[in-house]
């Protein structure tokens, strides 16, 4: 398990005070003492995997930097995470606060700066929030790996766990381990048995909130984003030195891109705003989605988020409503993520 190498402050007893977690994956604050901070690390290849294989676990603590960093990098200042929320008037994360964490957890093993991937598809299981101060326990595994039109895909299962043993949240990623990501596009929009086509019916319905009263058809009022390259870059962990094609442009521009591109994840945690939104506390407890991304977006590159609501069943445990969901960059109309969502809200 991963912590920083301090103790609580004020231990007058002669005791040992157990060490604080860092808010992070890895704690920057190495950089005064170690020269290489990837030293020991796997190159992120596909012939050095190894399935299974553990990732983590890392427990890592929500404190109010973390709070209004994710809120400086999504532009997404819910009041819940700053002041208080509907659950017993505590602050909590958003939603996706930890996602980029889960993600990420391949580089407690792999060298994240050497990492030139794609991702390809995200699943998410929200269970429960995660509290201001709360002290989270990560970990994951690599459970498949296989080849697919000349490329080389990981996939990641993983969670975070509070500090009470209850799930926050579920994460199941697909990953392209090394690639040129300038060279991928216009990837498929959907599966075998599902395909999202961002078209809208003309009879639809604009909605500000989903409920019982949400039908098919509805649309729920689209948001813009823009995300800059210095949001992207703090996502994408600036912040502990990580180098990569999110916030680093000569590392872009070898993976021949023109700019930095904003990562999938970010745009995962736009629609969990997004979806927030729309079924309000019910996303932290029972929201589910899963995403796959076609094409690249670039910081600065203005984007739009829809939800079409596709099915509404209503049963015991409350109404549960179905969505479509897509991104589409606003400069060519080209959707750059398309999805499916759901979520039970109460009768």
């Amino acid at each position: 398990m991963t912590t920083r190498d301090v103790t609580l402050p004020g231990k007058t007893d002669g005791s040992v005070a157990e060490p604080l977690p860092w808010r992070d994956l890895t704690d920057p604050r190495r950089a005064v003492d170690t020269d290489d901070l990837e030293a020991g690390l796997k190159e992120p290849i596909f012939e050095n995997l190894e399935i299974p294989e553990k990732l983590g676990p890392v427990t890592i603590v929500v404190d109010d930097h973390k709070i209004k960093r994710f809120a400086f990098t999504q532009d997404d200042f819910n009041p819940w995470t700053l002041d208080s929320s509907p659950f017993d008037g505590r602050r909590i994360g958003h939603a996706c606060i930890l996602g980029n964490d889960l993600l990420q957890l391949f580089t407690l093993n792999y060298a994240g700066s050497k990492t030139v991937g794609f991702h390809t598809e995200e699943q998410m299981w929200f269970d429960s929030p995660v509290y201001l101060g709360e002290r989270v326990t990560l970990s994951g595994t690599y459970v498949e790996a296989y080849e697919r039109r000349g490329q080389g895909y990981v996939v990641m299962e993983a969670n975070a766990v509070g500090e009470d043993g209850r799930s926050i949240i579920r994460h199941r990623g697909v990953e392209i381990l090394r690639t040129v990501p300038g060279a991928l596009a216009g990837r498929g929009s959907g599966t075998p048995d599902r395909k999202v086509s961002g078209e809208l019916p003309p009879d639809a319905r604009t909605v500000e909130s989903l409920g019982r009263d949400s039908r098919p058809g509805d649309v729920l009022a689209p948001l813009d984003k823009t995300i800059t390259m210095e949001q992207a870059a703090v996502f994408s962990r600036l912040g502990e030195y990580v180098r990569n094609v999110h916030n680093d442009l000569a590392i872009a521009r070898h993976g021949k891109l023109r700019i930095p591109i904003v990562q999938g994840q970010q745009q995962v945690g736009v629609l969990g705003e997004y979806l927030t939104r729309g079924f309000g506390s019910h996303w932290f407890t029972g929201g589910w989605m899963r995403v796959k991304f076609l094409n690249t977006l670039e910081v600065f590159e203005p984007f739009r988020l829809t939800a079409l609501v596709t099915g509404v069943e209503t049963g015991a445990e409350g109404t549960k409503i179905e969505l479509e969901v897509w991104i589409r960059r606003l400069c060519d109309g080209k959707l750059t993520a398309v999805g499916w969502a759901s979520c039970t809200v109460a009768n």
